[in-house]
């Protein structure tokens, strides 16, 4: 009986031992919970001090705690944008990759969208420049076949296309001045040229022929005396030709393209003004009104163009008659003179000449390279 009482008991205190053990374990369950609860609401409100370095600073917790959050904490690059508490469902989460992904994906839309506006707008304004530059060239095309034929009207200043026509008849003959000249040049070079290499035959025979050295020494003296002064003249000659080249196709030719410019302007002006009339004489709608006065503007921009080139041409007339005439005026007397003083053998006359006219000639053989430069 009383072994019975005791097995009873033992049995009831296993009993109790087993629960308090399960007791204990569910309390330290609890407490651990409790534990890593407290430190996950610390780690996400916890501040990380930053000194004046720019590093995090120590906190006032334990040290191990801080380890903790540092190693465990959330990764950036998996950062996710909750709808709700830490005990918030799945629902409601949007990745920071994807918010990414799509911004950038916008901005390149958008630089791909503007780089199609620019390109765009680009073809327009060239279509645009084609368009008016085909209408334009129909217009003058219609009025200067109207002006060949006798169908349309021109404009006409007739005191300026008189001045014009003068100067075109001017640049003819001082072309053919120029190349007179130019061809004079040549022969004189050539003769120079004969002349020097006759005087040294001459100097060379007069060495070696004794009875006949006097003879070929005063032709080789003569001939060497002609050079010298064929190349004085040479010098002048080639500074006429050169003032003469550069009042013709230079200071001429800057007038005549400026008239060139004028005369493409008043063909414009007068296509743009037989489009004006003859819208003028059509109906008067509203549409016919606004052609009206666009056809107007146009008139108008191409007259304020027409009459600034006539009066650009005017002064450029002006100004070349009176440079024509300073410069032809000095070349005409150096030739002149220097060429006089070489036919009646004054060769000092004929320096005088050159020093009046500031002309240095060349030492013979300056314009051959030295024996440093030849290859």
């Amino acid at each position: 009986m009383f072994s019975l009482i005791c097995s009873q008991e033992l049995k009831n205190k296993k009993g109790n031992w087993k629960m308090m053990a399960i007791h204990d374990v569910h309390s330290d369950d609890h407490h651990k919970g409790a534990m890593a609860d407290g430190l996950m609401s610390k780690a996400a409100t916890m501040e990380i001090p930053i000194n004046s370095n720019g590093n995090t600073g120590t906190l006032a917790e334990d040290d191990g705690l801080e380890q903790q959050v540092m190693v465990s904490g959330p990764n950036l690059n998996e950062t996710s944008i909750v709808s709700g508490g830490y005990g918030g469902t799945a629902e409601g989460i949007i990745p920071t990759g994807s918010i990414k992904g799509s911004s950038m994906h916008h901005s390149s839309s958008s630089s791909s969208m503007a780089a199609e506006e620019a390109t765009r707008g680009v073809a327009v304004e060239k279509l645009e420049t084609v368009k008016k530059w085909g209408l334009n060239t129909y217009k003058c095309t219609k009025q200067m076949i109207s002006e060949r034929f006798g169908r349309g009207s021109r404009t006409v200043d007739l005191e300026l296309e008189a001045q014009i026509e003068l100067l075109r008849d001017t640049k003819r003959k001082y072309e053919s001045v120029l190349r007179l000249a130019r061809a004079l040049t040549n022969h004189f070079y050539n003769m120079v040229q004969t002349q020097h290499a006759l005087g040294d035959t001459f100097a060379d025979l007069s060495q070696k022929s004794p009875e006949l050295r006097d003879e070929f020494g005063y032709n080789a003296e003569t001939q060497k005396l002609l050079c010298k002064n064929g190349e004085t003249l040479l010098g002048a000659i080639n500074y006429f030709v050169s003032s003469i080249n550069t009042l013709v196709n230079k200071t001429m030719e800057d007038t005549l393209m400026t008239i060139k410019m004028y005369e493409n302007a008043r063909l414009e002006f007068d296509a743009y003004r037989s489009d004006l009339e003859e819208l003028s004489l059509g109906p008067r709608d509203a549409a016919a009104v606004a052609r009206i006065d666009a056809a107007q503007q146009q008139y108008q921009v191409q007259k304020d163009k027409y009459e600034r080139l006539r009066s650009d041409v005017a002064i450029k007339l002006k100004f070349l008659e009176e440079n024509k005439v300073k410069v032809m005026h000095k070349q005409l007397l150096l030739f002149h003179n220097a060429i006089s003083a070489y036919f009646a053998g004054n060769q000092q006359q004929l320096e005088q000449t050159l020093k009046q006219f500031n002309i240095k000639l060349k030492p013979p053989g300056a314009d051959k390279p030295s024996w440093l430069e030849e290859p």
